[in-house]
């Protein structure tokens, strides 16, 4: 599924321009997830909107994988054979911090998850005290 999300952000934010278009890829995993969640945010419904989040999160966790590969261009791809982070990483000049970058990004991943899952726990345990 998030391939899906992420090589649809490359073709339909292509149309912006290379660069956006490259970056389309991985907005597209993120930014699909998230505004399902948006939508549903409405709706009092914690765990559905609970577990969209947490793909939201997961996301981040590719991405950061994604990001630390693109010097050593070891991760199996998709398509062209290019690197997505390695293209803009070259571009705006920051390649030789790819791990810098990718290692605090899985992090966030991690944190993010984790908080969510917490919030969970927590509304899970909060609605079973009203109703009991």
């Amino acid at each position: 599924m998030n391939l899906i999300f992420h090589e649809a952000g490359h073709f339909f934010l292509g149309w912006f321009g290379y660069t956006i278009g490259i970056l389309g890829g991985t907005l597209g995993e993120l930014i699909v997830p998230a505004g399902v969640t948006a939508y549903f945010i409405s709706e009092a419904r914690y765990t559905g909107n609970g577990l969209r989040v947490l793909l939201v999160f997961e996301n981040f966790l590719y991405v950061g994988t994604y990001m630390a590969d693109a010097r050593t261009l070891a991760l199996p791809l998709v398509g062209s054979g290019e690197q997505d982070w390695e293209i803009l990483f070259g571009r705006w000049g920051v390649l030789a911090q790819d791990r810098v970058i990718g290692g605090p990004t899985r992090t966030l991943a991690w944190i993010g998850m984790l908080a969510t899952l917490a919030w969970l726990v927590w509304m899970c345990l909060r609605t079973t005290k009203s109703s009991g």
